[in-house]
């Protein structure tokens, strides 16, 4: 085997190894047919290295690794890398590695003693704008604190007091009724809100006690933006030392944390009775349903990823639809898979991306009903608390649902910017948009022609988008919108019919409690009370006798006086009832 011509590289006594920089080794129950060498750089991140540098950075770090070795180091370096791999190397091979390939991935210094740039690998659809807020030796202490959860008998405890708390709840309550009682309640909501805060923050202290009871070392525990929504994380980057068994036990750690959270609340809501807490469990079953979706980064994801061994699921939907779908050669990502970690991930592409295609086109038809709705539902939310009794209450209870209301709706546009932005530098090598689609569609390289084609259907997209927007925008709402854009006709002016007699009184029932209505001088008065009234009129079964019509001296019975009276309204226009939404931590409920 010829040795490769490699041009000599000054060498200096400050080569070596970044301080910081830990061997971690064999990527354990992975999914390739090769297992993965891993380097833990001096940031924390991991970097994947061929057999041949993995043997170089291991020697480096046996022989010191140092700057005060220098030249010295980088000659036994190359001899006895030389004997361990049987390749004919020497000094300037190692310099040149160093120079090439290690350095520009952080891990050693330059042979001229620069220190690299540690270039930030940032994931597609990653957490961003991260605010540490407890360091690795808190988030230690807390991991150890609570390590003993995970604990086989505690695990059965807590798995079995929580199915019986959860058949209780949904067997046993009235969950309508609580959410109703908490929708009028201000400081209900506030609490539902702060306790879906502290469950959040509860299920990261899931993954740091799960990461220490494995065998691995957690980081850092704080705040972070995922797309626009705040998100908490835990740094468990080391527990990809382990095993897939103790993997899956630290990305497990975070909803089973969650299910005892719930078993807490349903023991202070037996305690209590008070609804928030009820309305409570309902916000974190519901984030649990979140974080075993498979689709973004959730939990469920990081669960499918360390299941087959394969830190990195996105990276493979390019490679993946190209074989499968474009009937192309499979790509080298694909062939070092194993068998079967390459069906599921497979299977995994082929079903999400249409899931996530599906779930954007319909988000953007939606987007019109979702402002028009948010808009309403706002405008209900200002004007409740400047009518309110507790201003200052009201005020931050209509804030807190009015920033939930807002979120979703910044999702939207970070997500459609997103795809924007993807979609203008696959097509920057195109000029104008119309010779741009006409030269790319005659492109002779393909990536440019699946650009054209992928222009154009956003384009029509957002054009069929648009025009929808505006045809739903124009048309007017049943029975709101055009019965107040056409004037009333004008009564004509009726006789008065005789007044029936008046209702025998009727004995005052005692008013039913639980509608969630106002409450004004001790009578609750609901809405369906309120409409009720305006329709009732006094009737009777027996018809009150009429008066003997006056008659003149000829026989001929003069017509009746004409009574001038009030004309009466006409009827209003009949109109399908629409029930107005209340909102709670970004859904939209029916208000009472």
């Amino acid at each position: 085997m010829c040795s490769p011509q490699v041009a000599p590289s000054p060498v200096s006594r400050d080569a070596g190894l970044v301080e910081g920089t830990e061997l971690v080794g064999a990527f354990r129950g992975s999914g390739y047919r090769e297992a993965p060498l891993l380097v833990q750089r001096a940031d924390g991140q991991l970097v994947r290295l061929p057999e041949l540098l993995y043997l170089v950075v291991r020697l480096l770090s046996e022989h010191g690794g140092g700057p005060a070795r220098g030249g010295d180091l980088l000659a036994v370096v190359a001899r006895d890398a030389a004997a361990a791999s049987d390749l004919p190397l020497a000094r300037s091979h190692i310099a040149y590695l160093l120079d090439h390939k290690l350095a520009p991935l952080g891990l050693t210094t330059y042979t001229d003693g620069t220190a690299p740039e540690l270039a930030v690998h940032t994931p597609f659809l990653a957490l961003k704008a991260r605010l540490q807020l407890l360091g690795p030796a808190a988030t230690w202490v807390v991991g150890g604190l609570l390590g003993w959860l995970f604990h086989p008998l505690a695990i059965a405890v807590v798995l079995a007091a929580t199915g019986f708390a959860q058949w209780w709840v949904f067997a046993n309550q009235n969950i309508t009724q609580a959410m109703q009682d908490t929708l009028v309640d201000p400081a209900g909501v506030l609490a539902v809100l702060a306790i879906a805060v502290a469950s959040t923050a509860f299920h990261e202290c899931g993954h740091a006690a799960g990461c220490r009871y494995s065998g691995a070392v957690p980081g850092g525990m704080g705040f972070g933006i995922y797309l626009v929504w705040p998100a908490f994380y835990t740094d468990i980057t080391d527990s990809y030392r382990l095993g897939r068994a103790g993997r899956l036990r630290t990305d497990l750690g975070g909803v089973y944390f969650n299910a005892l959270f719930v078993v807490g609340l349903v023991a202070l809501y037996a305690g209590t009775g008070w609804a928030p807490l009820l309305i409570a469990v309902l916000s974190v079953n519901l984030e649990i349903v979140q974080q075993l979706l498979p689709t973004l980064r959730f939990d469920g994801y990081y669960i499918v990823a360390d299941a087959v061994g394969i830190p990195d699921l996105f990276r493979y939907i390019r490679p993946i639809l190209a074989h499968r779908v474009l009937r192309r050669p499979a790509d080298e990502r694909l062939t070092e898979l194993k068998r079967w970690p390459q069906i599921v991930v497979t299977v995994w592409v082929l079903v999400i991306v249409p899931v996530l295609i599906a779930e954007l086109a319909y988000l953007a038809w939606q987007v019109p009903t979702i402002l028009r709705a948010d808009v309403q539902e706002i405008d209900r939310l200002l004007a409740a608390a400047a009518d309110s009794m507790h201003p200052v209450l009201d005020g931050l209870s209509a804030t807190a649902r009015i920033l939930l209301l807002l979120l979703p709706v910044a999702g939207i546009g970070a997500m459609l910017w997103h795809l924007a932005r993807l979609v203008w530098r696959r097509a920057a090598p195109l000029r104008t948009p119309v010779a741009a689609l006409i030269a790319g569609f005659r492109h002779p390289a393909p990536r440019v022609r699946h650009a054209a084609a992928v222009s154009l259907a956003v384009l029509a997209g957002l054009t069929f988008v648009g025009a929808a927007w505006a045809v739903t925008a124009r048309v007017p709402e049943p029975g709101r919108t055009a019965a107040a854009a056409l004037p009333a006709p004008r009564p004509a002016a009726v006789l008065p019919e005789p007044l029936p007699a008046p209702p025998p009184p009727a004995t005052s029932a005692a008013p039913t409690s639980g509608t969630g209505g106002r409450t004004a001088g001790g009578h609750e008065e609901s809405a369906d009370d309120a409409v009720a009234t305006e329709d009732r009129k006094p009737t009777s079964t027996r018809p009150r006798p009429r008066p003997a019509a006056p008659t003149s001296t000829n026989g001929v019975t003069p017509p009746p006086p004409a009574t001038p009276g009030p004309p009466t309204e006409a009827p209003p226009p009949t109109s399908q009832p629409s029930t107005p939404t209340c909102t709670l931590l970004g859904i939209l409920f029916g208000c009472p």
